[in-house]
């Protein structure tokens, strides 16, 4: 597993008490020795006593210790100030901005140079929308663009199965590389890698609660949004549905719209797959609806502007500057 000394001492100084992504984008630029790590530790945390190098070396050999357990589940860890950190999209607060990935497969597909389009959508669509969803990311890797998603059941599961023929899939886990989730997924994420693409994450440890669990399903969803040009819900469920449908012992997911939230906020081009004609009243499109109603900007796909979008995706990237730590909207 490939790793630098700087992404260690990243992942460890986040182990303190009152340390954030945010204390560490402040903080550190990264690449600072660990006397100077610890200086600002001291001085800047909420630590009950003072911290010594040799209390966070020891900390770092426990980390190092492990990771251990990765065997070959990991190919390495990138963290801020290492030369393969990718850039994020996106205009974002530091509080949400990664910090360390770990990952299996090619990192470079996240690179802000690479055309990135991330799909998702419910965990249990009907035939139809498994149907034109496929269709979409059909088009979508033809053009040589590549497909992020979250590795879930359903829309997630499509997108990176359509992706595989003929093109690269990103998949963003809410878990360490060495227990994948959900493990019926296990397989699809293997032949994600060996077709040449990616698997990431920012966990090395287990949950240690189902609210843990929760938060890391949400921070997973911010990725999803961090790492793309523009993100497209193939169809989900609002938060009402339940009551509105009157629909009982079923998990409506919410995945999804946290994700368009996400993208939202960060000012990243976000369309939605619709057809009035026929998607009206079918409740697995109310956050497609909802999403139309509230959003403006909102681009509802056809096969013209889908085409229209990637093209876009393409001439803006020959115009980004390296040097920026973040890529604006795509369509600003």
């Amino acid at each position: 597993m490939k790793y630098t000394d700087n992404a260690i001492n990243i992942i460890t100084t986040k182990t303190y008490k009152g340390i954030g992504r945010a204390w560490i984008i402040k903080n550190l630029k990264g690449n600072e020795s660990v006397e100077k790590i610890v200086s600002l530790l001291n001085s800047n945390s909420k630590q009950d006593d003072l911290i010594t190098l040799d209390d966070f070396e020891f900390n770092k050999n426990q980390i190092i210790h492990q990771m251990e357990v990765f065997d070959e589940s990991c190919d390495g860890i990138v963290a801020l100030g290492d030369k393969n950190f990718p850039k994020y999209r996106g205009i974002v607060k530091e509080s949400e901005r990664p910090i360390f990935l770990f990952y299996k497969g090619d990192i470079s597909l996240l690179d802000v140079e690479n055309n990135n389009i991330t799909v998702i959508g419910l965990l249990n669509p009907d035939e139809t929308i498994e149907i034109r969803e496929q269709k979409i990311v059909a088009e979508i890797v033809k053009r040589g663009v590549t497909i992020v998603s979250g590795l879930a059941f359903g829309c997630d599961s499509v997108a990176h199965r359509q992706a595989l023929i003929g093109g690269k899939t990103v998949a963003v886990l809410p878990s360490p590389l060495n227990n994948i989730m959900p493990a019926k997924n296990k397989s699809l994420a293997f032949e994600i890698v060996e077709d040449g693409g990616l698997l990431i994450t920012e966990y090395y440890d287990e949950h240690k609660s189902s609210m843990d669990l929760s938060s890391r399903y949400k921070e997973r969803d911010r990725l999803q949004a961090l790492f793309c040009d523009i993100i497209i819900l193939a169809a989900s469920y609002a938060p009402d549905s339940a009551t509105r449908w009157k629909i009982i012992d079923q998990k409506l997911d919410s995945g999804a719209r946290l994700a368009m939230g996400y993208a939202k906020d960060y000012n990243i081009p976000q369309a939605v797959m619709y057809d009035q004609n026929i998607d009206i009243d079918n409740p697995m499109f109310d956050l497609n609806r909802q999403l139309i109603a509230e959003q403006k900007d909102i681009t509802i796909l056809t096969q013209k502007n889908l085409e229209e979008i990637i093209n876009k995706i393409k001439s803006k990237k020959s115009n980004i500057n390296d040097k920026s730590p973040f890529q604006t909207s795509l369509f600003s």
